[in-house]
Parts: structure tokens; sequence; C-alpha cells
């Protein structure tokens, strides 16, 4: 639990960067960013939150300028969301950050222990179904 309070603050601080982002909000561009456009019920499904609630968080985000939507050309009803430029800098700023810190504290520790830390820092990623750190970089070049 100690571990886990400490990578909460290092999202915390990365994320005060990102101005009135929220943590939900965040999480929903992270999505985007490594899985590419989405329809909103998609989203919804991934972020494990009903319908309305991603809704209303993409409407801010929309505001915000962090999404763009496009109306999907087989179903006009239905909308693809996908991340605007502003969204994509805004969630690499954020894990540019991040990676900062956490080199930081790989650095503070003895270097016998850097692979073991990462192999298990991914293994927990995987086990809760989190797209690597590559998938990310890659997803953020989607339009």
């Amino acid at each position: 639990m100690t571990a886990s309070r400490v990578l909460v603050a290092i999202a915390a601080r990365s994320l005060a960067t990102a101005g009135d982002v929220t943590l939900p909000q965040y999480r929903a561009l992270v999505v985007l960013a490594s899985r590419g456009p989405q329809r909103s019920i998609d989203l919804a499904v991934a972020l494990g939150v009903n319908p309305s609630s991603a809704t209303r968080l993409l409407d801010r985000l929309s505001r915000a300028g962090l999404i763009r939507r496009t109306r999907v050309q087989a179903d006009r009803r239905s909308l693809r969301v996908a991340l605007s430029p502003a969204g994509r800098d805004l969630v690499a700023q954020v894990t540019q950050r991040r990676r900062e810190e956490v080199e930081q504290l790989l650095t503070a520790l003895p270097p016998e222990q850097h692979d073991l830390v990462i192999t298990a820092l991914r293994a927990i990623a995987d086990a809760a179904g989190e797209a690597p750190e590559r998938d990310l970089a890659v997803g953020l070049g989607w339009g």
C-alpha cells in the first residue's frame, strides 16, 4: 500500500501540470491515446462507467478542446471520439512528467534492483489490463 501511495502521488503531481483536467477525464484521454478513436459507448465500457457519465465527461473534454467527435458514416446516430492535437499534447506532457519522476525513483535504488522493480511493475500493469507504454506512444499519433 505504501508503494501505491507513492505512485498515486506521482500521478497527482504529473496531472497537476494539466490544468483543470480531472483524473477520470485524463483516464479517458489515455484510453483514447492507447486504443485510438472510440465510440462513446466503447469508451464508457473501457472506463467502467455508465454511458451518461461518459457523455458528461466527454462534453467537458470537448469544451476544453481535448477531444473531437465525429459522426460514424455507417450509423449517423453514433459518434466516434478522438484526441485533438491539444489532447495528444496534454497526454504526452503528463506522461513525460510521470516518466521523469519514475526514473528519479529508479536512480535512487541500487542498479541491481532496477530490473526487479521494472518486471514487477510491468506484471502489475499486465494484470490490470493496461496498455504498455510503447503502445501509448504509438497511440499519440492517432488523429
